[in-house]
């Protein structure tokens, strides 16, 4: 290969600094050495990569592109330096965390600027899957850590022995309806029969080869699926249709008189939302992340009610 790492350092020196022998000051070589590497990786690209007829050379077409494209390599080298140096401190280059969908991203926001002050260069990437798909996300390994996982998973998945499961909190569910909605003013406490009658709004599964995880649905309801819980919000503060909420995030609507709370024959028990990671995984940015969310205020921050 004839393009080395230090060659396109001396182009990108030249660029910056404005001269030959600016760059060679800032590199800490002599100018004829400068202008020796230049001709030489000329030579070997078999490239004009300087203009050299006026007064000052500038950049051909050819030693533009190279000078971009050669600046992005030498970023990603200097990544690569620096990935390599927070693996050998412990510091994983990258974490990635799923959400279950009861967990609001603006609540986790706290928890990454405290991250952040750790300043050791481990990547924070978020993405947010909803029952089965958060449990299927970590079996394949596109997660390190799961937050509000539902239930305890699998049973194919919790025999393996692979994966370490701690509480994370428990979600209250409140059943509720818009005051325009035809359950609003009926009898309570509201029966399957009655209930069966209504259009639940309920948030998909997200998992592709798991055993979907349903909850709170009655057998041949119609539905409405939404995407996320502020979807489900949503669709039920505009009278869509019914079903349950978790009380924290219903409450402001309750007290405002947005949605009204109503009494079910077949209570909705408060439910168990889990951490999940690897048993083989020790890097110092999960065990971080461990650490804080056993805090019970960042529990209650995150799922409390």
């Amino acid at each position: 290969m004839n393009l080395t790492l230090e060659a396109l350092q001396i182009l990108d020196a030249i660029d910056r600094k404005g001269s030959f022998a600016a760059a060679a000051a800032a590199l800490d070589k002599v100018p004829s050495a400068i202008t020796y590497s230049i001709r030489k990786l000329e030579e070997d690209l078999d490239v004009l990569l300087y203009d050299r007829r006026g007064h000052r050379a500038k950049l051909t077409i050819a030693g533009e592109e190279l000078l971009l494209q050669g600046r992005h390599l030498l970023n990603a080298a200097q990544e690569l330096e620096n990935r390599v140096k927070r693996a050998a401190s412990g510091w994983e280059a990258e974490l990635r965390i799923v959400i279950d969908g009861i967990i609001q991203f603006e609540d986790i926001i706290p928890l990454i600027k405290e991250f952040e002050q750790q300043a050791c260069g481990t990547r924070i990437r978020i993405s947010q899957e909803i029952l089965s798909g958060v449990w299927e996300t970590m079996v394949s390994g596109r997660a390190d850590l799961a937050i509000g996982a539902a239930y305890y998973g699998p049973d194919a998945i919790r025999m393996q022995g692979e994966f370490q499961t701690r509480l994370l909190g428990s979600v209250e569910w409140v059943f509720a309806v818009a005051p325009q909605h035809a359950l609003a003013e009926a009898a309570e406490p509201l029966t399957p029969a009655i209930l069966q009658a209504h259009r639940a709004i309920a948030i998909g599964d997200t998992g592709l080869t798991l055993p979907s995880m349903t909850a709170g649905l009655l057998s041949g309801q119609d539905t409405l699926t939404v995407p996320t819980m502020q979807a489900k919000l949503a669709a039920q503060l505009a009278g869509l249709g019914c079903g349950h909420l978790p009380r924290r995030l219903a409450l402001p609507h309750l007290r405002s008189g947005a949605l009204i709370e109503k009494k079910t024959s077949a209570h909705r028990p408060p439910e168990d939302n889990r951490l999940v990671w690897r048993n083989a995984n020790k890097g110092k940015a999960l065990l971080w992340f461990l650490q804080k969310l056993q805090d019970p205020v960042v529990q209650r921050m995150l799922i409390g009610n």
